[in-house]
């Protein structure tokens, strides 16, 4: 098709009866149905070479920050994150930027519901920042599968199995939600291994990237990484059986794949010190899934 333009405009542009404007409005298409030709090889071949980059030499995608237009916080945003998210102190100047443009992203595109509570700014950059955080090492972040962010004051009745809860992902509603008593307490008590944000999200990562896998290298870092490690786990009894009998997972990681992989990185976001020294294989399989090298992991 691009190519038949071009012979058009070619052909055209060789009729003497042709008026100037019109042959320069006939360089500017095929100028630019070019540039969008090579383009879309590049991006063909780019995908191409990334994806056995990451499937046979090493998990890691050429880049993973590139913005033509980095977005800038608010000033606002800045105190609640400097304040209340300890892992953005950590990170360097540019790191910081880059978060911040991700953040704001989030928060454009997401849609903030309060149940008989009011939605405030906190709110939005601590759950974005939750997003961000379990993202950053990836170049595709945006969590497609959630559109909204629905958040109680605290546990509130859930219909899908009549009790209350803290929080789910709930694919069928595009939604992540939340009890906000228990999401703070996530984060004001950083060494219990129990974090409501980071559980949730995780969730709403690992079906986007069930349905990326084919076409998205960030998809195929953690799904694959993922996959080796139950299959180590599966094959070493020895590693299963302290896994289970450590006491360091709580009992809910064994209800299923989902839940498993939400609680290995609640522990490893939570104690990466302890985790490291307790499981240092699945430690590093559980950073290399979320090719998380960032101060502190």
């Amino acid at each position: 098709m691009i190519l038949k333009i071009l012979y058009v405009v070619y052909f055209l542009f060789k009729e003497k009866e042709a008026p100037l404007v019109f042959k320069i409005i006939l360089i500017i298409l095929g100028v630019v149905t070019a540039l969008l030709t090579i383009i879309v090889v590049f991006k063909s071949f780019f995908g191409f070479f990334e994806m056995a980059r990451v499937e046979f030499i090493t998990k890691k995608q050429f880049f993973t920050h590139f913005y033509i237009i980095r977005k800038t916080l608010p000033k606002a945003y800045k105190p609640i994150l400097e304040q209340e998210f300890l892992f953005y102190k950590k990170l360097n100047p540019l790191e910081q930027k880059n978060f911040d443009h991700r953040i704001q992203y989030f928060i454009n595109n997401w849609e903030f519901i309060g149940k008989d509570i009011e939605v405030t700014t906190k709110m939005k950059v601590l759950i974005a920042a939750t997003a961000t955080k379990l993202t950053f090492g990836f170049r595709e972040y945006k969590i497609d599968v959630v559109d909204k962010v629905i958040i109680y004051e605290k546990a509130y009745f859930s219909s899908i199995n009549n009790q209350l809860h803290k929080g789910e992902f709930n694919l069928r509603f595009n939604a992540l939600v939340f009890s906000w008593e228990d999401f703070e307490k996530g984060y004001k008590i950083e060494n219990d291994n129990i974090n409501l944000g980071v559980h949730e999200c995780i969730h709403a990562m690992h079906f986007t990237f069930l349905k990326s896998r084919r076409y998205s290298t960030s998809a195929a870092i953690f799904l694959d990484s993922f996959q080796e490690l139950t299959s180590k786990i599966e094959k070493d009894n020895r590693l299963k059986n302290k896994i289970i009998n450590s006491g360091y997972f709580r009992d809910y990681a064994f209800e299923n794949q989902f839940e498993f992989i939400s609680v290995l990185v609640e522990n490893f976001i939570e104690t990466p010190l302890e985790f490291r020294s307790q499981f240092p294989k699945i430690y590093l399989k559980i950073k290399e899934m979320l090719n998380f090298n960032f101060a502190g992991y």
